[in-house]
């Protein structure tokens, strides 16, 4: 399961609204290959069930997962911040063994 903190919540709802993305639409969190780590995450808003998916709700969010991300992903919180050190998702993975400063990799 990912955990969605109260911040991103706000954060998601705020987006999909402003960028024009349907009520019916979810946020698609994926894992591929990148970044000084080896893995990067991506989050999109998207509206199709793909065969595999995982599928949680949370906090009022529906967040889907595809298969191979999901064992990467299992037990991470999405939080978001706006601090001096950067704006933006944060993923609180449990399964990462290491981050690069930015936070947007990870090598598990």
């Amino acid at each position: 399961m990912i955990k969605v903190k109260e911040s991103a919540r706000e954060q998601v709802y705020k987006l999909r609204s402003t960028e024009g993305h349907p009520e019916n639409s979810f946020i698609r969190v994926g894992v591929k290959g990148g970044g000084c780590s080896g893995l990067m995450y991506d989050l999109i808003f998207d509206t199709e069930i793909k065969e595999g998916d995982q599928i949680f709700e949370d906090n009022g969010v529906k967040v889907v997962v595809d298969r191979k991300s999901y064992l990467y992903l299992i037990g991470t919180e999405l939080d978001y911040t706006g601090g001096l050190n950067g704006k933006g998702f944060v993923f609180i993975n449990p399964n990462a063994n290491r981050t690069c400063g930015c936070g947007e990799s990870f090598s598990v």
